[in-house]
């Protein structure tokens, strides 16, 4: 698989902006229905966190967050579109890791989602720990590194587990809502998320323990730097919003701000926006399309949505959490 994904690469890197802009959108790879994260509605219309990620993305390039289109990919066959350039950028809740980083011919632009894997399984199992699961049947993605963590987490506490796994992530759910498992893990945030989906959520629980790390980001090809630095700096232009305060709603009297990194970021200063081959404004339309950072998490999966979580990890790194971004200078 790694050799076909490095030949599909080496195909289908070079001039990606070129060929986006050929076609006049961006081909955003995303999951098959995560709420919160990317999941579409019933007339087919696509929202998330990695959803708006995309749509800054095409912001950036095209002032137009609508000029995007997505392809739900499974975890299995996520990176091969990737490779044979199916799509031009994956947002699909993926796990930075070395061996994804190093042998798959890919570039991971960076983090918008630090997150670790847990378990939930129903109130009636009577446990209140993961600890307690020894001899449990656990449903889990296949291809994925959720089955891998939760292989070393039983190993390492000695205990035995049957796996009960599948491809598709709405397959786990409802095996594990039918009750051909004992339960069900994938990351945290996930599992919020999926809960959702079960016929009575409030008979599931979550329980406390993370068993892993879990960065989330957005991947692209290697072999062409110009689109992984517009990729990148998309990401980035969103985290130095929100630190800096600027929001969807007062972007246009930022501009006006005496701030030098305000000016910087708002393309009232400098040439920032053409070193990487786009207009000076980009990361003016990126915010005037999805907001900043803050304003996307609290959308998408913040304390007042149906996921209610936290920005933990997520919060700003002045703010107590580990969300940080270089500057624009």
């Amino acid at each position: 698989m790694g050799a076909a994904l490095g030949m599909a690469v080496t195909a289908a890197s070079g001039a990606t902006l070129d060929d986006v802009k050929a076609k006049g959108f961006v081909q955003c790879g995303v999951s098959q229905g995560l709420p919160g994260f990317s999941n579409p509605d019933s007339a087919g219309n696509w929202s998330g966190l990695d959803v708006d990620y995309c749509r800054a993305l095409a912001a950036a390039i095209f002032n137009d967050g609508a000029a995007v289109k997505f392809t739900p990919l499974s975890a299995k066959e996520r990176f091969t579109a990737l490779g044979t350039g199916e799509i031009d950028i994956l947002s699909r809740n993926t796990t930075w890791t070395m061996t994804r980083d190093t042998t798959l011919g890919l570039n991971f632009v960076g983090v918008d989602y630090y997150d670790g894997q847990g378990f939930m399984a129903r109130k009636s199992l009577g446990v209140s720990s993961a600890l307690e699961l020894s001899g449990a049947a656990v449903c889990t993605n296949t291809g994925t590194t959720t089955e891998l963590n939760v292989a070393d987490y039983f190993r390492a506490n000695n205990m035995p587990y049957d796996v009960v796994a599948f491809e598709k992530s709405d397959e786990v759910v409802q095996a594990y809502d039918a009750g051909r498992c004992d339960v069900y893990t994938t990351d945290a945030f996930g599992l919020y998320a999926q809960r959702l989906k079960l016929a009575n959520p409030d008979e599931h629980m979550v329980l406390p323990e993370i068993i892993s790390k879990e960065p989330f980001g957005p991947v692209v090809r290697q072999g062409d730097d110009e689109w992984f630095n517009i990729a990148k700096w998309t990401l980035f232009a969103l985290v130095n919003a929100e630190e800096l305060g600027v929001t969807k709603a007062n972007v246009d009297e930022m501009k006006s701000s005496d701030n030098p990194a305000i000016k910087r970021l708002l393309g009232i200063e400098g040439s920032f926006g053409e070193t990487i081959g786009l207009t000076n404004d980009w990361a003016y339309n990126i915010i005037k399309a999805v907001g900043n950072y803050g304003e996307v998490f609290d959308a998408n999966v913040g304390p007042d949505t149906p996921l209610g979580i936290s920005r933990g990890l997520n919060a700003l790194w002045s703010k107590g959490g580990i969300m940080y971004a270089p500057p624009i200078r």
